[in-house]
């Protein structure tokens, strides 16, 4: 019974958020069949619950627990992808909007990467991007704010100070 609860919330919590992402007619009906899919392994697994069958039980669950896995994974890909290609494209036709104007920071240039924990001066709340819609960058998680570091845009979780993605040379 718990394990069906708990699958239950997975689904409503995974359900909103994919209805609020902003991806292709493609990859909405591709997260659609994966979520068919889930459905269907969900069925699968509550009837292996119903025979009792230790070993089936097992087998269901290793399959519906990929399946979820599996949707999650496409969910991120898609969202991230978006994000990236659309900017891309409203760059090349609004220039002046990208023009950094002689923007100058306290700290040196560095490269950072995903994954990388950063000093606080590095995403004070003088360097927050508080216009991401207007640069068509995804919107940021919880706890995550956009901070520009010369050219390059990161996303930074502020709790922690880890950089979750980088944009490089968002900016001319």
């Amino acid at each position: 019974m718990r394990k069906t609860i708990i699958a239950g919330l997975i689904a409503a919590t995974l359900i909103p958020v994919a209805a609020q992402a902003q991806i292709t007619p493609s990859e909405r009906r591709e997260l659609y069949r994966d979520r068919q899919d889930i459905r269907q392994e969900r069925r699968d697994l509550d009837r292996a619950y119903r025979s009792g069958d230790p070993r089936e039980i097992r087998e269901e669950r290793r399959e519906y627990r990929g399946a979820v896995r599996e949707y999650r994974e496409d969910y991120r890909y898609a969202r991230r992808d978006w994000g990236r290609n659309d900017w891309r494209q409203y760059r090349n036709h609004n220039r002046d909007l990208y023009r950094g104007y002689g923007w100058r920071s306290d700290n040196r240039y560095q490269t950072f990467r995903p994954g990388v924990r950063i000093g606080v001066g590095y995403y004070s709340p003088r360097y927050y991007v508080n216009d991401y819609s207007r640069y068509r960058l995804p919107r940021p998680g919880f706890n995550q704010r956009w901070v520009r570091h010369y050219n390059d845009v990161l996303l930074i979780d502020v709790r922690s100070g880890y950089v979750v993605d980088v944009i490089r040379n968002l900016y001319w």
